[in-house]
């Protein structure tokens, strides 16, 4: 049987966009002759479709979409297997499936639940879904296809010290007598994601003797980035077709002839670290209805690789970067954010905000009362860019784009209302030290384009005479060292101190700013996860508690 791996993207609740994207996937890979095509996990409602599950209306609708999408699909030779929210027939609290369902001939043939509903890190399926008590083999054009959803398939025995469940439904399907196994997904990206997927079907394969087809979904969906890489390998584990990394793909394998279509990798994680940050950039723009977006150009590092991103997500033509010089601001900078600007041809405005913060200063004296200058006001004149910035997005219909990274996010280095302003933190799971590989990155793909000065100036805020990032905080390389144990790992500080060589003190300081500063990540703009652990829906921390390291 000749199978085609349909990797699309999907908008979460666009049932109209979403069958209409699988027929014409189905319609394509009819054309190149293929007898199955799959479709990644909720290929139907889209992934995650979160709170919108808990409506009668979405289920009902997601139902007619489905008997749709078999009947506009009757008139091709070619069985469709697509994810979809179906309605739990269990007495429960909860009313809705994580569903696969096959489609031949007009109509619904066979459907099949999730039985291993994943609640870590960015997932909370056990909040939404009733999983499955049992599973059965589906025989498809005479083959007898094991049919899981996503963690149903990455439980393996075999390969994990300490699994998460009790059950394998591969293993399961497996012993009913499967002839192919088919792994519907909705995976997000971390750095080093794909490699570890191989390893767990590559284990799967190994054990149970039999062929693989595993497809993912691609694209952006708020904090998620999926990147699709689906792949498909023979009963001996080899890899016989492979989709492409970050963008819609269309590929075919013939387990009979043992052939199927291999497309490039990214074998580097950095440039598929910044292929993340575009897709998502991209996506998370579109599906919210926006075309344009804006950002402060600060001429520093930061503000650069954000220019740069964006302007591979929407084109140069619909960036517009703003310079917003202070009383500290050196005209480096500014320099070297018009000469970014002008590289990558994006438009470029100059607003300084002395004027107004001389007015502030003013306004304010009477209340300050003598009292010497501090953060304050350091953040007032943050806060003036950020006012700044949204003006023009409110007059432009522009999204604003924040470009803090990591490293400062963690430890409260940056200004509520402020330098956090923004639609979307395109960087903010990125540690200040793989900002600089990312950067570089984008200087591959657009030669020249963030200026060589930007790499070689000490980072600083600017915002108060001769400040640098090491004023506040050690260098960055000691910094990220110390958060990457403390946010990814769970290491304690005396687990760091002694890991890393570095004073105890000094990381119980940084890891206790951590902590502190909750209450400003839980109002920042959303992030785009590129990192095992993201601030975001996938670390959740209490604001108002007194547990301190």
């Amino acid at each position: 049987m000749r199978i085609a791996l349909a990797q699309i993207n999907t908008t979460v609740g666009d049932l109209d966009g979403n069958a209409a994207l699988m027929l014409d996937a189905a319609r394509r890979s009819v054309a190149g002759g293929a007898e199955l095509v799959i479709f990644p996990e909720l290929s139907l409602t889209g992934y995650p479709p979160r709170d919108l599950v808990e409506k009668p209306s979405f289920l009902e609708r997601t139902e007619q979409h489905l008997q749709r999408l078999a009947a506009e699909a009757s008139g091709l030779d070619c069985a469709l297997v697509c994810g979809y929210v179906g309605r739990s027939a269990a007495v429960s609290a909860k009313g809705a499936t994580n569903s696969a369902a096959i489609l031949d001939g007009g109509k619904v043939l066979f459907r099949q639940n999730k039985m291993l509903l994943p609640t870590y890190d960015v997932f909370d399926e056990a909040r939404y879904f009733v999983p499955a008590e049992h599973q059965e083999l589906c025989e498809v054009r005479g083959c007898k296809v094991a049919l899981t959803i996503c963690e149903d398939s990455w439980n393996d025995k075999q390969y994990w010290e300490r699994r998460v469940y009790r059950r394998d439904p591969v293993d399961e399907l497996a012993a009913q007598g499967a002839e192919l196994l088919v792994s519907i997904n909705a995976s997000p990206y971390h750095m080093g994601k794909r490699g570890l997927r191989r390893e767990i079907f590559e284990a799967a394969v190994h054990r149970h003797r039999l062929p693989l087809v595993y497809v993912n979904q691609v694209g952006g969906n708020d904090q998620l980035v999926f990147d699709g890489s689906s792949f498909a390998m023979d009963a001996g584990a080899r890899v016989i077709a492979s989709a492409a990394s970050f963008a819609e793909d269309l590929v075919f394998v013939d387990f009979g002839a043992g052939t199927g279509d291999v497309r490039e990798d990214l074998a580097d994680e950095h440039a598929a670290a910044y292929e993340a940050l575009v897709l998502g950039t991209r996506d998370y723009i579109r599906k919210c209805g926006f075309q344009k977006v804006l950002l402060g150009l600060s001429g520093g590092l930061d503000s650069s690789l954000t220019a740069v991103v964006a302007a591979d997500a929407v084109g140069p033509g619909n960036v517009v970067g703003v310079a917003m010089p202070g009383p500290y601001s050196s005209e480096e900078s500014l320099t070297d954010a018009r000469a970014l600007a002008r590289n990558l041809g994006v438009r470029f405005e100059v607003i300084s905000i002395n004027g107004a913060y001389r007015w502030f200063l003013e306004a304010l004296r009477p209340l300050f009362g003598g009292v010497p200058e501090d953060v304050t006001e350091e953040n007032i004149q943050a806060r003036l860019r950020g006012v700044t910035l949204m003006a023009l997005s409110n007059k432009w219909s522009a999204l604003v784009l924040t470009s803090g990274n990591k490293s400062e996010l963690s430890v409260g280095y940056c200004t509520l209302y402020g330098d956090m302003i923004g639609g979307l933190a395109v960087i903010s799971d990125v540690p200040k030290t793989m900002v600089y590989e990312l950067a570089r990155e984008a200087n591959r793909r657009h030669p020249g384009a963030i200026p060589a000065s930007v790499f070689t100036k000490p980072p600083s805020a600017e915002l108060r005479p001769n400040q640098r990032d090491t004023d506040s905080l050690p260098d960055y390389e000691v910094l990220d060292g110390i958060l990457r144990a403390y946010v990814e790992d769970n290491r304690s500080p005396a687990e760091i101190a002694g890991q890393q060589g570095v004073p105890l003190d000094l990381v119980r300081d940084i890891v206790n700013r951590v902590d502190r500063n909750e209450y400003k990540r839980q109002q920042a703009a959303p992030g785009l996860k590129v990192t095992t652990k993201a601030f975001g829906i996938g670390r959740r921390f209490p604001i108002a508690q007194r547990f301190l390291e």
